[in-house]
């Protein structure tokens, strides 16, 4: 049977579980097509050089986000059968992830990173080509049913079209009840692009990033959030992580919140760590957790996964079994 190409792309979807979950870090040789494991230091794959590998890893919360991740999943006598896929799914069913958002799209170009970590210093290049997968848009976002979601996340990417997706939420919590809650929206602005700073004024809770701020002419997460609150809507939360600096937050009273840094004895990955403590932060604000907690509740989780390659650690480490630093026992 002739190969068929086909593209999936996630809505982040519904999930279950508590706790910040992960699409497993792999790396897939397209010439074998075997899947090797992402806790291999140094170059993720230990394929031959003339193989092909894709790298994904993605921190998740128990919120729905419109950002897409992308596969290209090769069938051989059936798409199930390509190891990919089955490692896809398998992973999914693990951790309770809703499929049932899962769009198909033919005939686009698989995106491919490979990530090169250093050893020595836990740092990553990550070199990254998407020809022609489209983003997800305000067409694909509109299938979406908000009655089943609390908690919506966006990560700024193709702003114009989020902003009719966030609309269409603002819009959806107009026609509730006074009583009934309303789905709260949050948005992040990772990267130093004028279309993204448009999100700023729609999110109810906003991460800005550390590289964003510095591009305003910011030093320090303090002064980021003095300069830029001036860009989000009355009552938000603001909320700039900076590494080795910790944490801090503006909260709806204007108020500061600062949270210190949680760093591991040895920094050996930090992929995926401002993910993780977008979802650490997203996890404990949605059950009721007052921001002083969830701020230093993300860092920790962040600074922890930093000790380890991948994520399959974080769930333990979230669950307070070994953590002695993070404030009162409620908070873990």
């Amino acid at each position: 049977m002739a190969a068929r190409w086909k593209r999936f792309q996630l809505l982040h979807g519904a999930f279950t579980a508590g706790l910040p979950l992960r699409l497993h870090g792999l790396s897939v040789c397209w010439t074998c097509g075997q899947v090797r494991s992402s806790n291999i230091e140094g170059v993720r794959t230990r394929c031959p050089p003339t193989c092909l590998t894709f790298h994904s890893t993605k921190s998740f919360s128990s919120v729905i986000t419109p950002t897409c991740t992308t596969f290209t999943l090769e069938g051989r006598g059936g798409v199930k059968q390509f190891p990919v896929y089955s490692f896809i799914l398998e992973d999914f069913q693990k951790l309770n992830v809703d499929m049932s958002l899962v769009s198909e799209h033919a005939q686009c170009v698989t995106p491919t990173s490979l990530v090169i970590s250093s050893r020595s210093t836990g740092s990553r290049t990550i070199l990254h080509i998407n020809r022609n997968v489209p983003d997800v848009t305000a067409e694909d976002f509109s299938k979406v049913d908000l009655r089943h979601f609390k908690w919506i996340h966006w990560e700024g990417r193709n702003a114009d079209e989020q902003l009719k997706m966030i609309q269409r939420v603002a819009r959806y919590n107009s026609t509730l009840p006074q009583q009934q809650q309303r789905i709260t929206i949050s948005v992040e602005i990772e990267k130093p692009r004028e279309p993204l700073y448009q999100l700023f004024a729609h999110g109810d809770v906003v991460f800005v990033s550390k590289d964003v701020a510095r591009h305003f002419g910011f030093q320090t997460p303090l002064s980021a959030l003095e300069g830029l609150r001036c860009r989000v809507k009355a009552g938000a939360v603001l909320i700039c992580a900076w590494a080795e600096k910790g944490a801090d937050a503006l909260a709806p009273d204007g108020s500061l919140v600062h949270s210190e840094a949680f760093p591991p004895e040895r920094l050996v990955d930090t992929l995926g760590a401002g993910d993780t403590f977008n979802a650490a932060v997203i996890h404990k604000l949605s059950n009721g957790a007052r921001l002083e907690d969830a701020l230093t509740f993300g860092c920790a989780v962040a600074g922890s996964k930093c000790g380890f390659h991948g994520y399959d650690g974080v769930a333990d480490m979230a669950t307070g079994k070994d953590w002695k630093r993070v404030g009162s026992a409620e908070d873990i």
